[in-house]
């Protein structure tokens, strides 16, 4: 354990840069911010390269054990590290530097895969609860096409509630992935507000792979030509539309009762 005390340490301008997708990608190194996150790091057994508490205020009491399972980690920090370092004036009492997680294109393509794609989802806020949410219903996996906001932004990660150490995140190329996917037999669905066909009476129980656009966008064209079937949740009331993460949510919810059903 050290301390780093001066935001003019090699060390916390290392950690702040990270804040940067440029340098996320040149280090491979991303950030997550607070007790939660730490602990799912730690429970999930990512790649922790340095836990960082706030020195003034100590190491949160739910975080005591790491004081002997990762010393060599623990590092003590100056509030102005730790507000440079997480870019927020209210600073949370930790923050853990970790390793990306090498790609795991296997668990696309698993026997009766459930995998969301995402095509140009932008905002973090969303992203992270779709990745949430896959994470809730047991898919085996999430896919950020090109477009997408960063899936290692800070925004992005601490929406995911911890969610992101819990299944595979695959940023590619949807149009060679989803090619690929067909090949295999899987069904690509894709959310469209001007399909006929209800997510209901739609065939979740075998292999497919849902696709979700931005609300503003929708999905491309490119990518809605390789799919083999549009669907639309049926809205009842005035509302045109539902937030594209609460649209994942009630058909990935959809999908789990009618395999859960099919067992």
């Amino acid at each position: 354990m050290y301390d780093v005390m001066s935001v003019q340490n090699a060390r916390a301008k290392a950690w702040a840069s990270l804040l940067d997708k440029k340098y996320r990608d040149r280090s491979g190194s991303f950030l997550i911010e607070g007790i939660h996150l730490v602990q799912e790091a730690v429970s999930s057994g990512a790649a922790i390269e340095a836990i960082v508490y706030d020195g003034e205020r100590g190491l949160p009491k739910e975080l005591a054990t790491l004081h002997t399972d990762y010393a060599e980690l623990l590092v003590s920090a100056s509030p102005p590290v730790m507000a440079k370092c997480t870019g927020t004036e209210s600073p949370p009492p930790v923050f853990a530097v970790v390793k990306k997680p090498p790609a795991d294109e296997a668990a696309l393509f698993r026997e009766r895969s459930l995998v969301v794609v995402l095509d140009g989802v932008r905002d973090p806020g969303n992203a992270g609860t779709i990745i949430r949410s896959a994470d809730a219903v047991g898919a085996d996996a999430v896919i950020l096409g090109r477009g997408c906001v960063d899936m290692y932004n800070p925004k992005t990660v601490r929406s995911t509630m911890g969610s992101i150490f819990h299944l595979p995140i695959v940023e590619g190329d949807l149009e060679e992935l989803l090619p690929r996917a067909k090949e295999r037999g899987i069904r690509l669905a894709a959310t469209s507000l001007q399909s006929a066909v209800s997510c209901y009476d739609c065939d979740w129980t075998g292999p497919t792979w849902l696709i979700l656009g931005s609300e503003s966008d929708g999905i491309s064209a490119k990518v809605l030509a390789l799919s083999d079937q549009s669907v639309i949740i049926p809205i009842r009331g005035r509302a045109e539309s539902l937030n594209v993460a609460m649209a994942a949510t009630v058909i990935l919810y959809e999908a789990l009762r009618q395999r859960e059903c099919n067992q």
